[in-house]
């Protein structure tokens, strides 16, 4: 067996068989697949469509720059609208925010929110409702404490800063 690589002529007809074999490949297993794929995503692509077109006729107010569309920012009715979204009570979170700040022809707030015996899930939801509505809103630093006794339970202690 081992004098079979050795000998030329066995590589004069392996080389032609591959590259003979390799278009015949090709047009049986790979376009298929790649055309069963494409299919697919033609599908899914479509049922993305109908869901943005629900979620745009349910919310319209999402399709419009929420700073264009005039409404002010505000960290108190924010807070409290994603919180109520995300099933957090009132009693679970607390908001502290600083002063409108100047500099470089650019106005900035900070704030601080703390919520108390959230789940990751509620948490990470708040976070993404947040972002999502307002572009110009940065979260600078997130901290986790986990409650003692219990598995899925923390205290989220977050730090924004929104641009104007």
């Amino acid at each position: 067996m081992r004098d079979l690589y050795k000998n030329p002529v066995f590589y004069y007809i392996l080389v032609p068989v591959v590259v003979a074999a390799w278009p015949l490949l090709v047009r049986t297993v790979y376009l298929p697949r790649a055309q069963h794929g494409y299919k697919q995503q033609q599908d899914e692509y479509k049922k993305a469509q109908q869901m943005m077109l629900e979620i745009l006729r349910l919310d319209p107010d999402r399709a419009s720059d929420s700073n264009q569309a005039g409404t002010e920012f505000s960290y108190g009715a924010e807070i409290d609208r994603v919180a109520n979204l995300c099933r957090i009570p009132t009693t679970k979170y607390k908001l502290s925010s600083g002063m409108v700040i100047t500099a470089e022809n650019q106005k900035m707030q900070s704030a601080t929110v703390t919520l108390e015996e959230v789940d990751v899930v509620s948490f990470a939801k708040f976070l993404a409702a947040l972002q999502i509505r307002w572009g110009q809103l940065q979260c600078n630093r997130v901290k986790l404490t986990q409650v003692k006794g219990l598995k899925d339970l923390w205290r989220v202690d977050i730090d924004f800063k929104y641009y104007f």
